[in-house]
């Protein structure tokens, strides 16, 4: 891969502060959302807030089937954002035959905590999935984590770093997703080979969001051997999340063996996967179709006879 050397600023995520990219307007307009067609289950109650899953299940779903599932985790910088992101996508791959699964989880804004708390509330969304899943219907061995942005974030952290569970809940229980879909994610999170360091007043800055040190959240810094099978939609424009940084985690994945795929779009600036975005949904269309393929090569759906 070629060498880059970027001044590794951290602009994509200090402009996250700004960035009220409750990334599908509609369902940031009032919140909770509600979600048509979605049945709720709430995962986790903490500091009197109830957070819920938006469950989408196949067209004659029984809690008897063992089917795979994907659970989504929504952008908008650890700080805004809302399940109804990935409303559209879990329409989707209901459709397609998995359990399709939106997240909300705490966010800045509204619940006043860091990062390394969205982390916490992750992990218990992929447990308490893995721990219902025979009254879910889900094969509790094929849970796959996607995610937009600090969504797609959430998602490779949980896959990655060990650390962060709820101390309250069963660790015997997995919180490891078996598949990572990851859309513009922000992966890398403290300096590494082939990126300038950081000034000073930025880490700073950086550390006071995470609420620990940034290394310990940044999926980068965690890549080992084992990984779960990962596909990464990246615009090659967007300067909200470098693509350099994509390059280098796919990179450090493939190094150490695991299956890693970047699928890059030529032109495209953050965001430009969601629906309603550009023309016809053009991107959303696109990167929908090559996480099909990439869910057809792992067995979750069958694959689409064109």
């Amino acid at each position: 891969m070629q060498r880059f050397t970027i001044s590794f600023s951290l602009v994509f995520l200090l402009s996250f502060v700004g960035l009220a990219v409750a990334q599908d307007k509609k369902g940031a307009k009032a919140y909770p959302p509600k979600l048509e067609g979605a049945a709720v289950e709430t995962y986790k109650t903490i500091d009197g807030t109830k957070l819920n899953l938006y469950v989408y299940n196949p067209a004659g779903h029984k809690p008897t089937d063992k089917r795979p599932a994907i659970v989504f985790f929504f952008g908008g910088g650890w700080t805004n954002g809302s399940p109804g992101q990935f409303e559209q996508h879990c329409k989707h791959l209901a459709e397609r035959g998995m359990v399709a699964i939106t997240a909300d989880y705490r966010v800045g804004s509204r619940n006043q905590v860091k990062a390394v708390e969205c982390v916490k509330d992750a992990k218990s969304a992929i447990r308490y999935v893995r721990q219902n899943a025979g009254r879910l219907g889900v094969d509790p061995n094929r849970i796959a984590a996607g995610g937009g942005s600090a969504g797609g974030h959430l998602a490779a952290a949980i896959a990655l770093i060990k650390e962060f569970d709820e101390s309250t809940e069963d660790p015997s229980i997995s919180s490891v997703p078996n598949a990572l879909a990851l859309f513009n994610p922000a992966v890398v999170l403290a300096p590494a080979e082939g990126l300038k360091s950081i000034d000073e007043e930025r880490v700073s800055s950086l550390k006071e969001r995470m609420g620990v040190e940034p290394k310990a959240l940044s999926p980068l810094h965690h890549v080992k051997a084992g990984a779960p099978p990962t596909i990464i939609f990246h615009g090659k424009a967007d300067t909200t999340v470098p693509y350099v940084t994509v390059e280098l985690f796919t990179k450090a994945m493939t190094d150490a063996g695991n299956k890693c795929t970047l699928v890059g779009y030529e032109g495209q600036a953050h965001g430009f996967f969601n629906y309603g975005r550009g023309n016809g949904n053009e991107y959303y269309n696109k990167t929908v179709a090559a996480l099909d393929d990439f869910l057809a090569g792992l067995g979750y759906i069958e694959a689409d006879k064109k």
